[in-house]
């Protein structure tokens, strides 16, 4: 799908170019934006907040109480799709395995945007202390896992469903079009299996309704509730998996001549691997990181095993690096194996990965009054590069994308020690359920019914 000219021209930039506008930049090209005007924030998205907070509320316990993994989202897809054809909507099921897609036809010609949510949750046991704490189990690479709603992904759900209620309830006055997407397999779909944000575009998403903008939101641990981060440009970086199989000799552990050890041989290739970053990087220029994820060979305590495998994460803010680092990391395993006598088979990376999630600059400058608007303007932040990454990415590569993040940690706690979103003792603090509704109500009434330009 050819890109919007703007998408086209900030992705052909260099990626030392591409650093973050400042926020004092974002809002003094804003003030020459017709949004520089909404100062306050609408009474429509007070009331709607109000009137949908508990049920936002229940839905979110529900999920959270009951996650499903990566593609396997089938009761909360259900349940989605269940209340929005009580709305009155007509969702598609099915979309990328378990995605729901719902249009909110306002009363009025206007714009097209769309808004997304994601439902997957992750193989994490819970360790919080709620009473709708998760006890769900599910198989995850072979063993038995807890499953966690540890990253939020709860929250956007039940969020995503009180704004088509309240889009609903005022359709009749709504200029435009709202596409409601609700997205399986943000964490990645499992091995050899399709799924999550590239998926549903590959399926046509956009291929009916091209939206001029996408607009998403992520609660985040490094945040405390009631503030709100974005940045324009780069935001999160491009995420993609390896896998590295040092295929040795088996022999008895008491005569290791005898065999070829894949398990020293993995031991010094991860070793060789940090100075990927350390040494052969321009960490100056923009961040990297390589991680070991997993390493996983042999069965018993006295036996050499054949093989050893190994998997893992690259992250980068620059297509050169990340191609670099492919290149380097392939050669560490396949070079330091050799010289230990065995092979690797190295798959980097072992499938396609996710993009740099880049925010419009023109789009994030004209819709920062909107975020300050309901936090208030000294609790709009501005973010770090953040090294974890987001498919929402996909996304933004297609159309003017903006993506934010909603404070989830408690007021009066550190965000710098709370748990981490992944985290089995990550703990949302629920106003930002109702923060974060009333961030994406506001944007979505300011884009759609800001004065068209010319």
């Amino acid at each position: 799908m050819k890109r919007p000219l703007s998408v086209a021209l900030s992705c052909a930039l260099t990626c030392s170019a591409l650093a973050a506008l400042p926020l004092a930049a974002i809002a003094q090209t804003a003030s020459s934006q017709a949004a520089s005007s909404q100062a306050a924030q609408r009474p429509e998205v007070a009331a709607a907040a109000a009137k949908v907070k508990a049920d936002v509320i229940a839905w979110r316990r529900d999920f959270h109480q009951n996650p499903e993994l990566s593609n396997r989202e089938e009761r909360t897809a259900a349940k989605v799709a269940e209340h929005l054809r009580k709305l009155g909507l007509k969702p598609r099921t099915g979309i990328a395995k378990h995605g729901v897609v719902a249009i909110v036809e306002g009363g009025k010609p206007g714009p097209k945007i769309a808004l997304r949510a994601d439902m997957d949750a992750l193989p994490v046991t819970e360790q919080v202390d709620l009473p709708f704490a998760s006890k769900a189990t599910a198989s995850f690479r072979g063993e038995t896992v807890g499953v966690m709603h540890a990253c939020g992904h709860d929250a956007h759900t039940g969020i995503l469903l009180g704004i088509a209620d309240a889009l609903v309830a005022m359709k009749k006055d709504l200029p435009g079009q709202v596409m409601l997407v609700f997205q399986p397999a943000e964490e990645g779909a499992p091995a050899n299996e399709e799924g999550g944000a590239s998926l549903m575009l590959k399926e046509g998403l956009f291929k009916d309704f091209q939206p001029e903008a996408v607009f998403g939101l992520h609660v985040f641990s490094t945040l405390n509730a009631g503030q709100l981060g974005v940045r324009g440009g780069p935001l999160m970086a491009a995420s993609d998996r390896f896998s590295i199989k040092i295929k040795g000799r088996q022999s008895h552990g008491s005569t290791p001549w005898m065999g070829v050890d894949p398990i020293v041989a993995a031991a010094d290739v991860i070793g060789s691997a940090q100075t990927i970053v350390s040494r052969r990087t321009n960490i100056a220029k923009l961040p990297a990181v390589v991680t070991f994820g997993a390493i996983k060979g042999g069965i018993r305590y006295n036996i050499i095993p054949d093989d050893v495998e190994m998997i893992g994460t690259i992250r980068t803010f620059d297509d050169g690096m990340r191609q670099a680092i492919f290149a380097d990391l392939k050669n560490v395993a396949e070079h330091v194996s050799a010289a230990h006598g065995a092979h690797a088979e190295a798959l980097v990376p072992d499938q396609d990965g996710n993009p740099v999630t880049y925010n419009d600059p023109a789009l994030t400058a004209r819709m920062l009054p909107s975020l300050k608007a309901v936090a208030g303007e000294a609790n709009v932040v501005e973010m770090p590069l953040v090294m974890g990454a987001e498919d929402f990415s996909y996304y933004a590569k297609q159309v003017p994308a903006m993506f934010f993040f909603v404070g989830s940690t408690e007021k009066g706690v550190d965000p710098a020690t709370a748990p981490s979103n992944h985290s089995p003792k990550f703990k949302l603090d629920e106003s930002s359920l109702d923060l974060g509704l009333r961030a994406m109500l506001q944007v979505t009434l300011d884009y759609l019914n800001a004065p068209k330009a010319g």
